[in-house]
């Protein structure tokens, strides 16, 4: 375990530590610690220093932890030959697994990411040690015209994992984005490399804010929110990337035999624009309006106008007038 991980478990109670005593329980100096403590900061993670009492975390911190990820997954996955893989820092999980080939049921979880990435190329604003940046890569034996609904099945898939864990009010709005109050909270990338026919490597990338800290939040260019904000328990991360994970590997066995319907329908019922009045953005930058009707089997968005219902399979969706 490197010097950085083992000081900040040290750290993580958010209580004064010596400089001294850290330097006695990890076997280096003083000067070592405070090396580190740089490297902290560096990465965005706020240290109190006061002469006479030591060092903290300006807030406490749950690191996450493989053995207690893997130690929380129900045991109906304990047939599933799962790699877990936890980073202190990457460029992104998503592009950690993508440039791989040799998985067949992989997860890869980072601390902080150095260039997250949302839809359209956006960056995902991603603080060390505050939210959750979970990739699952899973090779289905499909092509990637039999994945059209996986987006929205994944959506559903966190709808029921944070359901689990008793976090209510939060919806889907589409076709990929978890929010709160009107605050996105979260988001699911999906790429993949696919083959005529198949099989198809897919990557499915999930971000969920957890409880991030006002300098994260300034960075972000729309109204956020972050799971603490949606219970008054305290969440830990190793317990929701756990439920999360499980459900998305839940997910991935369904689409597999293509019997995604359960989900389709529990889109609907997550849906935070169903039945409203609803501007879309479509990729030629045209705008158009209507009353929004849901999904079809396909995952595409309808669109009733001059009462007439359309379909749309991309574009960015909200309320008519925002």
């Amino acid at each position: 375990m490197s010097l950085f991980i083992s000081l900040l478990e040290q750290l993580a109670d958010g209580r004064f530590h010596s400089g001294e005593a850290l330097g006695q329980q990890l076997g280096v100096s003083r000067s070592a610690i405070w090396k580190t403590l740089q490297q902290c900061e560096a990465l965005g993670l706020e240290i109190h220093a006061v002469q006479g009492k030591g060092y903290r975390l300006a807030t406490a911190l749950e690191l996450l932890r493989a053995d207690k990820i893997l130690a929380a997954l129900p045991a109906a996955m304990n047939g599933i030959p799962l790699q877990l893989d936890v980073r202190r820092e990457l460029a992104s999980t998503n592009a950690c697994l993508m440039e791989q080939a040799d998985w067949h049921a992989k997860v890869c979880l980072a601390e902080y990411q150095q260039a997250g990435r949302g839809r359209r190329g956006r960056q995902w604003v991603s603080p060390f040690g505050a939210n959750l940046y979970l990739s699952l890569g899973w090779r289905f034996l499909l092509d990637a015209a039999a994945l059209s609904g996986l987006s929205l099945t994944a959506g559903v898939a966190i709808m029921r994992a944070l359901e689990t864990l008793k976090i209510r009010g939060v919806g889907l709005k589409w076709p990929n984005d978890i929010v709160h109050d009107g605050r996105k909270l979260g988001g699911i990338l999906i790429e993949m490399r696919s083959e005529a026919g198949g099989p198809s490597q897919v990557v499915i990338g999930v971000g969920l804010n957890v409880n991030m800290p006002a300098s994260a939040v300034a960075a972000v260019d729309q109204p956020c929110s972050d799971l603490q904000q949606c219970t008054q328990e305290k969440i830990s991360r190793n317990t929701l990337a756990a439920a999360v994970l499980a459900e998305l590997v839940q997910a991935c066995q369904v689409c597999e035999q293509g019997a995604i319907t359960a989900y389709l329908e529990d889109w609907q019922r997550y849906d935070i624009h169903a039945g409203k009045k609803v501007s879309l953005l479509l990729p030629d930058e045209r705008r158009i309006s209507g009353l929004s009707r849901g999904i079809d089997s396909q995952g595409a968005l309808l669109v009733e106008r001059d009462g007439k219902v359309q379909r749309f399979s991309c574009g960015e969706v909200s309320l008519r007038g925002q």
